[in-house]
């Protein structure tokens, strides 16, 4: 078998076999097929796509290409969520503690953020001596105590996904479906997931653009999970605005803390409480979704959520008096952005947001890319709410004098007020299982 023949059958565009496959994947992985050939091999993948089989078949390649994570030892049914990515997303920190409060494991293994913020391992970062590293030992003992842990992810879980993630990304390959597809669902599965729940997001502040482009990907990884025996579920969730009102590592930590304690966002609160309700149902715990969204309730009503996030902070070595009395490092740097009138604020474009909270010094432009954890955006009036002239619209936390200069001509005119209310669209478009 020669990779050459493999590189011209789908440019061809033929379907490829099993075999042929795991050929492909083994090969790159052990350095046995170079960079160059692979990089033709996506382009091809990109221009002729993947049947369902063939996207499967990879996927599942990719997941045994390293480690996997064994959770039967803890019991019970375990249940991953994953987000495609937006502003101000912190989700998996406010569902998580909610979820297992309402006992359903949460074993979460997540990534640092390459773009407009930080990822969910950058946002615990921020909560001082949090470690987001741990030997699996550590990991799935936490688990079993307090029913939630969220690590960084280990060197050796999904090597194929690294390289080839890494070489999509400087050859014009990132966007192709069936490689976005397998790249999230291999993670979940090598990670143990029996069930996964799927953010997947759609509109400025997204990958995918279009609420069409956001269903193809969608139903593309639920149907990978059906034929690999994983219950998948697919939320469609709207990112043309950004999702909260803080948008940077330590505020969102902080945002978070608040809406444990039933003071979050209602587009926060509406997103998480639907996507954690359907967690619950993946998990066999509630007979529906109706039922799983009480049960959330309850828990932050009854302060259990709230409880269960402390706990997991200092388990995992974080400082949780520093999250319950909101001393986490926030930049001394900061500038209001006021209305110059009386009215209604206008939708905004929530990819600006992002881009501007990353010039602040929010997120990276590279993997290497150094954070200031306590820079960013807080979104002080939201879209469709009455500002009076003189008021903040934003609040910018940037790392130093120059940055905040620099986010000030962005945000000059990011923000605009109208006379009359605007309408907002749905948070949810959809639920595909």
């Amino acid at each position: 078998m020669r990779m050459t023949d493999l590189i011209v059958k789908k440019r061809d565009g033929e379907s490829l076999s099993k075999k042929e496959i795991r050929f492909i994947i083994k090969g790159y992985v052990q350095g046995d097929i170079p960079d160059y050939q692979m990089s033709a091999w996506a382009m091809a993948v990109y221009f002729r796509g993947m049947s369902l089989e063939e996207t499967a078949e990879l996927t599942l390649a990719m997941a045994n290409s390293g480690d996997q994570l064994d959770l039967s030892t803890i019991g019970g049914r375990f249940v991953d969520k994953h987000s495609t990515g937006g502003v101000g997303d912190k989700a998996t920190l406010l569902i998580g503690p909610m979820v297992a409060a309402c006992g359903v494991p949460v074993a979460k293994m997540s990534g640092r953020g390459l773009g407009h913020t930080g990822g969910t391992i950058d946002k615990l970062s921020s909560i001082p001596g949090f470690r987001v590293e741990l030997t699996q030992e550590e990991f799935l003992t936490q688990v079993k105590k307090i029913g939630l842990s969220v690590i960084a992810q280990t060197g050796n879980l999904v090597p194929a996904d690294k390289k080839l993630y890494a070489l999509r990304d400087v050859t014009g390959t990132v966007s192709s479906i069936p490689l976005i597809a397998s790249s999230v669902m291999s993670k979940k599965i090598a990670a143990g997931a029996q069930g996964i729940v799927l953010d997947v997001k759609y509109g400025s502040g997204a990958f995918m653009k279009t609420v069409e482009d956001a269903r193809i990907l969608a139903r593309t990884m639920v149907d990978i999970g059906k034929a690999l025996g994983r219950q998948t579920i697919a939320v469609l969730s709207n990112m043309n605005q950004p999702l909260g009102r803080a948008v940077g590592n330590s505020l969102e930590v902080l945002e978070v803390a608040d809406a444990l304690q039933g003071k979050g966002p209602d587009d926060l609160m509406k997103v998480c409480l639907e996507l954690g309700a359907w967690m619950l149902v993946a998990g066999d715990s509630v007979p529906n979704v109706g039922a799983g969204k009480k049960c959330l309730l309850h828990s932050i009503e009854s302060g259990a959520a709230w409880n269960k996030f402390l706990a997991f902070i200092t388990e995992q070595g974080g400082d949780a008096q520093a999250v319950i009395d909101r001393s986490l490092k926030v930049t001394p740097w900061n500038l209001p952005i006021l209305a110059h009138q009386s009215g209604y604020v206008q939708p905004f474009d929530a990819q600006k947001v992002g881009i501007l909270a990353m010039t602040l010094g929010a997120g990276r432009t590279t993997k290497d890319s150094p954070i200031d954890l306590g820079t960013g955006v807080l979104l002080v009036k939201k879209a469709g709410e009455w500002v009076e002239a003189g008021e903040p619209l934003l609040q910018l936390y940037g790392s130093d004098k120059e940055k905040l200069a620099e986010g000030l001509l962005l945000a000059k005119d990011l923000v605009s007020v109208g006379n009359e209310a605007p309408e907002l669209p749905s948070l949810i478009e959809e639920v595909i299982q």
